[in-house]
C-alpha cells in the first residue's frame, strides 16, 4: 500500500516530462555528482581532466552529429546527441592528456553509427556502445573503463535509474537482467571463493564497485535498439545478462566486455524484433471533436502492424520546448485500411511539438518509428472482453473495432467509453457499426447533465457498481483499459478491489507518455 501511495505522485511528476528529457536530466545530475566527487577524491580523475574530457566529448558529439545529419538529410534529435555524449563520459577514462584521441574518435563513431549503420533508416546498435567498442578494436590500448561503477556513484545511479525504469515501465526487463545475472554469476563466485565471507565481498562488489547498476538502468533499456514487447524484452535481458556475466567468455576470439554484450544483444533484437523508421506524408487532417484532430498519412507497402500498437512520432521544429520533439501515438487505423491514422488531442497550453503538429499541411512529412505495444486483441478473439476507454484513449480500440468490422468477426465485447461531455465522443460511427458484430457500447459522461436517456448512457465517475450493472459477468471477462495514466491506474485499482484478477487486466502504455 505504501509503495502505491508513493508511486502516484511520482508518476505525476514523471508524466510531466518526456523520456528523453528525463534521461538527459538524470545524466546531467550524475555528471554534477561526479564533478563534486573529483574534488573529494572519490572519482579517479582530477577536476580539470574531468571538465576537459567532458567538454571534448560533448563538442565532438555535437559537431559530428550536425555534419552527419546534413550529409544524410535525416532528422536529428539533439537530446539524443547529448544523452549519448554523457554516457560516453561515464565509460571512457577522463585522463585527458593520455586519452584525448579516444575522447575525440569515440563520439564521432557513435554519431556516425546513428546515420550509416542503419537498415531501412533504423539504426541497429546502441551508439555509445558501438563507439567505444569500435575504438577498442582499432586500438586495444583504448578501451572503456566504465569508471561510473564506484561506491560513491552507486546510490545516485540507483535512485535515478529506478525513476527512469519507472518512466519507461521496463521494471520487468531490468529485474530479469539482474536476476539472470545473479543466476549466472553466483555459482561461479561460490566455486571460486569457497568461503562465505569472500562470497559476500564479491556480492557487494557486483553492485557497488562494478558497472552493473549503470549498465542495467541506462545502457540496457535504450529504447531504439531493444525489443518492443515485454516477452521479447525479457528474452533480450537474459541474453545480455549471460554475456555480461561471462567476462572471460570469448566470441569470435573477442573477450566480451559490457559494451560488446550490448552490441550482441542489439544484433539479436534486429532479428527477433523487426522495426520500422517511416517517413510519412500527411494526406489529410480533420476535426474529430472540439479539441481533437485526426491525421491521415500514406501507408507504406512494406509496413505491417497489429491493431492496438503505437509508434514514436518525431517532428523537428524550431524553438523546441522542454518536452522535446518526439511523442508516442496509438495507430487509430486498422491494418485493413489503406492509410495510417492517428488522433491527437490539443490544449490551449499545448507543447511546441503539438502546436507545430497542428500546423502541419498536406504534403509535409514526419518520421514514425519504434512500432511497439502488447495492447492487442487476444489470440482467441471470441473471448468475452470489456474495453474501457477515456477520451482520446479510444484510438487503439478504434483500430481493433475497425478490424473486427472489416473482417466481419462476431465478438462478445462491452465497450465502456468515458468522456467529459457528449461532444468529446470520438469515432461514434465505428462504435455504431460494430454493434452488429457483438460490440455493446456504454457511454459514461462525467460532466454532462442527464440530457440523454437510455440504458447505454451513464453519468458521473466510473464506479465498481456501474461496471457491475452493465457487465454482470465482469469477473470472467478480460479488461482492456486505455486513457490518461492516472485514470487507468484508478480503474485498475477499482477492478482489483472487486476481485478481478490482475491477469485479466491489460493496460495500454506509452514509454514516453507526458501530460499535455
Amino acid at each position: 500500500m505504501f509503495i502505491k501511495y508513493l508511486l502516484n505522485p511520482t508518476d505525476r511528476i514523471l508524466n510531466s516530462i518526456t523520456t528523453y528529457r528525463f534521461t538527459l536530466y538524470y545524466l546531467i545530475f550524475l555528471l554534477l555528482v561526479a564533478f563534486v566527487g573529483t574534488f573529494l577524491k572519490f572519482i579517479p580523475f582530477g577536476p580539470l581532466d574531468f571538465v576537459l574530457s567532458t567538454a571534448t566529448i560533448i563538442f565532438f558529439s555535437f559537431i559530428s552529429n550536425y555534419f552527419f545529419a546534413k550529409l544524410s538529410g535525416l532528422t536529428t534529435n539533439f537530446e539524443s546527441v547529448f544523452i549519448t555524449a554523457l554516457i560516453l563520459v561515464f565509460i571512457i577514462s577522463c585522463n585527458f592528456a593520455t586519452n584525448a584521441p579516444f575522447l575525440i574518435v569515440a563520439p564521432v563513431l557513435a554519431m556516425a553509427s546513428k546515420y550509416f549503420l542503419t537498415i531501412e533508416k533504423r539504426h541497429i546498435f546502441n551508439p555509445a556502445a558501438l563507439g567505444v567498442a569500435a575504438v577498442a578494436l582499432l586500438s586495444p590500448d583504448h578501451a572503456a573503463v566504465w569508471w561510473v561503477g564506484t561506491p560513491f556513484m552507486a546510490p545516485f545511479v540507483l535512485l535515478g535509474g529506478l525513476l527512469l525504469t519507472r518512466k519507461l515501465r521496463k521494471e520487468a526487463m531490468v529485474l530479469s537482467f539482474i536476476t539472470a545475472y545473479l543466476f549466472f554469476i553466483i555459482p561461479t563466485t561460490i566455486l571460486r571463493t569457497a568461503s562465505l565471507p569472500t562470497f559476500f565481498t564479491s556480492f557487494q562488489f557486483i553492485f557497488l564497485k562494478s558497472v552493473t547498476l549503470f549498465f542495467a538502468f541506462v545502457m540496457l533499456v535504450e529504447p531504439l535498439t531493444t525489443p518492443v514487447t515485454k516477452k521479447l524484452q525479457i528474452c533480450y535481458a537474459i541474453f545480455v545478462a549471460f554475456l555480461y556475466s561471462n567476462f572471460h567468455l570469448s566470441i569470435f576470439a573477442v573477450a566480451v566486455t559490457p559494451e560488446q554484450a550490448i552490441i550482441f544483444g542489439n544484433i539479436l533484437t534486429y532479428f527477433i524484433n523487426p522495426n520500422y523508421r517511416l517517413l510519412l506524408t500527411l494526406k489529410d487532417k480533420f476535426k474529430l471533436s472540439r479539441n481533437t484532430y485526426a491525421f491521415i498519412f500514406n501507408f507504406p507497402k512494406y509496413f505491417n502492424f497489429v491493431s492496438g500498437q503505437y509508434m514514436e512520432w518525431t517532428l523537428s521544429h524550431i524553438s523546441t520546448d522542454s518536452r522535446g520533439n518526439r511523442r508516442y501515438f496509438s495507430l487509430a487505423s486498422s491494418p485493413t485500411e489503406q492509410n495510417i491514422m492517428i488522433a491527437v488531442k490539443f490544449y490551449n497550453t499545448s507543447s511546441s511539438y503539438k502546436k507545430n503538429f497542428l500546423k502541419m499541411k498536406k504534403g509535409e512529412k514526419i518520421f514514425a518509428s519504434q512500432l511497439a505495444g502488447d495492447f492487442v486483441l487476444p489470440k482467441d478473439i471470441c473471448l468475452p472482453l470489456v474495453f474501457i476507454a477515456g477520451g482520446v484513449g479510444i484510438t487503439p480500440f478504434r483500430s481493433m473495432l475497425k478490424y473486427i468490422i472489416d473482417k466481419q468477426i462476431t465478438v462478445n465485447i462491452v465497450m465502456i467509453y468515458i468522456n467529459s461531455t457528449k461532444s468529446d465522443i470520438l469515432y461514434d460511427d465505428i462504435l455504431s457499426s460494430s454493434e452488429k458484430f457483438g460490440v455493446r457500447t456504454i457511454h459514461v459522461l462525467t460532466r454532462d447533465s442527464r440530457l440523454t436517456n437510455g440504458r447505454n448512457w451513464m453519468y458521473g465517475r466510473l464506479t465498481a457498481d456501474m461496471v457491475k450493472s452493465v457487465v454482470p459477468d465482469f469477473v470472467s471477462r478480460k479488461f482492456y483499459i486505455s486513457g490518461p495514466q492516472l485514470m487507468v491506474q484508478g480503474i485498475v485499482k477499482m477492478l482489483k478491489e472487486t476481485n478481478v484478477s490482475g491477469r485479466m487486466i491489460v493496460k495500454d502504455f506509452f514509454p514516453g507518455y507526458t501530460d499535455e
